[in-house]
């Protein structure tokens, strides 16, 4: 893969997880809103039909919208996943694009909710929304 492969404002996702790292290279851009997460489809990324997993778009748009509420929230507090829902609408093939749009609906004290748009090539493919808890920030051990 080389760099005209990723659109323009993505760069390498620092934020690591042993649950994406099968998936890598992931790829991000911050806007003042929000995280965007990218990645190139391919294999790894595919069911048994050759379709690209539900399970993988789901994770990825938890972990943008989580991103993206920590984000707008100044990145002072942790949040966890209180409830997730994802309605497919199309499909994504190898090769493809996939952006995870997200938008932080609202913060508050205790709670964020975020939604988001799953497109392949800029054709929306699910949609998603999410609650997530806030919870103090964890010193490094």
């Amino acid at each position: 893969m080389t760099a005209s492969d990723i659109p323009q404002g993505f760069e390498p996702h620092t934020r690591k997880s042993p649950l994406t790292d099968p998936w890598e290279p992931l790829y991000s851009k911050k806007t003042d809103k929000a995280v965007i997460i990218g990645l190139r489809l391919a294999k790894p990324h595919t069911n048994g039909r050759g379709l690209i997993h539900g399970g993988l778009i789901a994770a990825l748009a938890d972990n943008a919208m989580g991103h993206s509420c920590a984000h707008v929230m100044g990145g002072v507090s942790s949040l966890v996943t209180i409830g997730l829902a994802v309605d497919f609408v199309g499909t994504a093939e190898v090769g493809q694009w996939l952006a995870v749009e997200s938008e932080v609906v609202k913060t508050g004290r205790t709670v964020c909710f975020a939604q988001s748009l799953i497109k392949a090539d800029d054709a929306v493919i699910a949609r998603a929304n999410a609650t997530f808890r806030v919870v103090p920030k964890k010193e490094p051990v």
